[in-house]
């Protein structure tokens, strides 16, 4: 592609000494990135500007650098929002293939990974070949790559979606992250369907504050066609005020809801109800334990019913799933207990785990769990709290500790407990789960939080491997 071409959609001003017959060979942000015949996107971060390397892009090779504010560089372009202006611009280099496919974008604070996955399993079960972005994997069809974002940077997000268009497929399912909206890396993209979950608190390190996160989220409904709603969450009619989509809702508890679940049965293996929507009933079964796993399949039935698919076949698939890694994750142990490993990091999702396994567990709950490091300090007090309250043996350990000292963490984490003979505290992971395995008995269940579907841990050294399935085996002998 032309730089004329790149260029034509996006309002600019600034300098006429382009070279716009030249070819493009990428857009990036990332100044390392750049070589020969790169679009440079001076982007403002929080710990780095940009536009401070706008002599130097030129330097390495640059066609032109797109920046907010002037720097004094040459073929420089002004334009009111880099971030915006660098979504688009991915766009364009790619020819803009998400006009191809049918978005659906899943945003709230728990519960995106599951909906997704689950839709992305319905759809692939009625024919559909489809693509998936998240936490755990990007999909195209049936090759998965491991993802480094939720959402990601829009050279990474607009060529898989040029991949999905290639190979041909209808759909794709990706999670949105608050970071995601604000950052706009998915401005300008119109989806089919917007879902919301949740809101809890999360991120406030990077929002600041509770209305700047919900603020967040609310810009996916301003983008969607239709907006699929929980209405049990007090968050439900924020996210969709001044937007403009046809809004269907979802419910345990509301009856004005467009769906509801009547009749919930609860156990260790899974839920089981009944779906009841506008005209139609149908039997709904899951295997994944907890109020929680109701409200992640009603989001997925329902978004798939509304988009057209069967409900009897829709309810099939999701009674044939086995949920996701990481969520809820069943390890295979020949022991007495159970070992659950869970994603739960914040306190809602600590507080749905442990309320579903008090409802089903026939023996005590032990829970394994930590908070990172550099990230919100508010919430780990409220964990501590949540901890103590709902399982019988706690065992404060790291997550990832990051840049912090980990004993600094389980401070603040039990700040919000009261001493108890039942609180452990353990900063070694490894030998806190070890703890958690001896002290279990029959019937009992080990929950291990916070960690999910990573094989690793982040510490103030770096990354190592830290696979908690590996560990759980290795301690065991099994």
């Amino acid at each position: 592609m032309r730089l004329g071409e790149l260029l034509h959609d996006l309002e600019y001003s600034g300098t006429t000494d382009l070279p716009l017959e030249e070819m493009v060979t990428c857009v990036t942000d990332d100044s390392r990135k750049v070589s020969r015949g790169a679009v440079f996107v001076c982007v403002k971060g929080a710990r780095f500007d940009g536009h401070t390397m706008a002599r130097e892009a030129l330097a390495a090779g640059a066609l032109c650098v797109v920046a907010q504010k002037k720097t004094g560089a040459d073929r420089e372009i002004i334009t009111k929002n880099t971030r915006a202006a660098y979504a688009s611009l991915c766009a364009a280099f790619f020819g803009y293939p998400a006009r191809k496919l049918k978005l659906i974008g899943v945003t709230g604070t728990n519960g995106k990974t599951t909906i997704a996955f689950l839709l992305k399993e319905i759809f692939d079960a009625a024919g559909y070949k489809t693509g998936l972005i998240g936490t755990l994997v990007n999909m195209v069809g049936t090759e998965s790559k491991e993802a480094c974002l939720t959402t990601p940077d829009p050279w990474e997000l607009h060529g898989l979606f040029a991949r999905m268009a290639e190979e041909g497929c209808a759909y794709c399912f990706m999670e949105v992250s608050s970071q995601a909206l604000a950052q706009d890396r998915v401005c300008g993209l119109t989806f089919e369907a917007a879902i919301f979950t949740n809101l809890t608190q999360d991120h406030l390190d990077y929002h600041g504050s509770f209305q700047a996160y919900a603020s967040a989220k609310q810009r996916l409904f301003r983008q969607t066609k239709f907006a699929v709603v929980n209405l049990d969450d007090s968050a439900s009619e924020t996210m969709v005020d001044g937007s403009n989509a046809r809004v269907v809702t979802y419910s345990i508890r509301e009856m004005r809801a467009d769906y509801t679940a009547k009749n919930v049965q609860y156990a260790m293996n899974g839920v089981v109800y009944e779906l009841v929507g506008r005209q139609t009933i149908g039997r709904l079964r899951f295997a994944v334990p907890g109020a929680f796993s109701v409200y992640n399949s009603m989001a997925a039935a329902c978004t798939a019913v509304e988009l057209g698919l069967d409900l009897h076949q829709t309810l099939t698939s999701l009674a044939q799933s086995r949920g996701v890694r990481g969520r809820m994750e069943v390890v295979p142990v020949d022991t007495g207990f159970t070992v659950l490993i869970d994603y739960a990091h914040t306190p809602d999702g600590l507080e749905n785990i442990l309320k579903a396994l008090q409802n089903t567990a026939k023996g005590r709950i032990l829970l394994v769990f930590g908070c990172g490091g550099d990230r919100d300090k508010t919430k780990r007090p409220i964990m501590g709290k949540i901890a103590q309250e709902y399982a019988n043996i706690v065992i404060v350990s790291s997550d990832n500790p990051r840049s912090e000292d980990p004993l600094a963490i389980i401070a603040d984490i039990l700040a919000g407990m009261k001493h108890s003979n039942h609180v452990h505290t353990e900063p070694d992971r490894i030998k806190a789960i070890a703890l958690a395995l001896k002290l279990a008995k029959k019937d009992d269940v080990v929950v291990l939080a916070g960690k999910g579907q990573e094989t690793y841990q982040i510490l103030a050294s770096g990354k190592i491997h830290l696979d908690e399935r590996e560990v759980v085996r290795n301690i065991l002998g099994v």
